[in-house]
């Protein structure tokens, strides 16, 4: 039997203030069956423990030992049958950036990657980061068939992908190695789900606070899904929810047809 699931990545920058701008109620609407979060700056202890389960979503976090700092949740309408919390390297793991849920056959990986935008020093965590979610899902592509990597990468990969793109050159985010990187990732058993589906549409999911960025369209595309190969049949739709106000990043949702063991 088939049917359709839709998938979320958010990057809520908060999700105790996503929480006070209606972020529940936008939830309850969309009725998603999987809804992966990133930048909770939370523990499951700050958040009343009836939020989620109200709405029917099973909640798997993993927070950063650092409060108010990074963090990922996954909710799901189905509990997960298998959790694996972090990447296996304590320098990332301790900053809650990689989740791992699987469903039956699907793994989803939930992951936040550095931004690298406060100096040299976090640009050489974020390089670092790059090779390690490299190797960590190239082997889990051997152990499993359907994998979705979703999150906020904090890469714009093509010129496309970004209001400025000329401007940018030499800015994290959009440097050679990193768009390089990017390249390689959608070479190695993934794929750019969107872009499978909107080849060329400009189409950003971040956006500055400053200078009427998002009221002026002048953003980034940095959310993705990145799926492996049995999983590209599937795609139905993959939409930015631009005018979702909770964060300075937008909901990226995918629509798949799926079917049951």
């Amino acid at each position: 039997m088939c049917y359709l699931m839709k998938i979320v990545s958010y990057n809520v920058n908060g999700i105790r203030a996503a929480i006070k701008k209606g972020f529940v109620e936008w939830l309850r609407e969309g009725d998603y069956d999987i809804v992966c979060i990133q930048e909770t700056k939370a523990h499951p202890q700050q958040i009343p423990t009836d939020t989620f389960e109200a709405l029917g979503y099973h909640a798997t976090w993993h927070s950063a030992e650092k409060k108010g700092y990074s963090g990922l949740l996954t909710l799901s309408k189905h509990a997960p049958d298998h959790i694996v919390t972090g990447c296996g390297l304590d320098r990332f793991d301790c900053e809650g950036r990689v989740l791992r849920t699987d469903y039956g056959l699907l793994t989803i990986v939930n992951t936040y990657f550095p931004s690298g935008t406060t100096g040299d020093a976090r640009q050489a965590v974020k390089i670092d980061f790059l090779e390690a979610i490299y190797d960590y899902t190239q082997q889990l592509l051997q152990e499993r068939d359907q994998v979705i990597v979703l999150g906020d990468y904090n890469i714009a990969h093509t010129e496309i992908d970004l209001h400025a793109p000329k401007r940018n050159q030499k800015t994290t985010g959009f440097l050679p190695e990193e768009r390089a990187w990017m390249t390689r990732w959608f070479g190695s058993g993934l794929h750019d789900a969107f872009r499978i589906v909107a080849p060329d549409e400009v189409a950003y999911s971040w956006w500055s606070y400053r200078g009427g960025a998002r009221i002026n369209n002048k953003g980034w595309r940095l959310d993705y899904h990145s799926i492996s190969t049995p999983l590209v049949d599937r795609i139905r739709t993959v939409t930015h929810h631009k005018d979702v106000l909770h964060s300075d990043h937008c909901a990226v949702v995918g629509e798949y047809d799926m079917c049951a063991d």
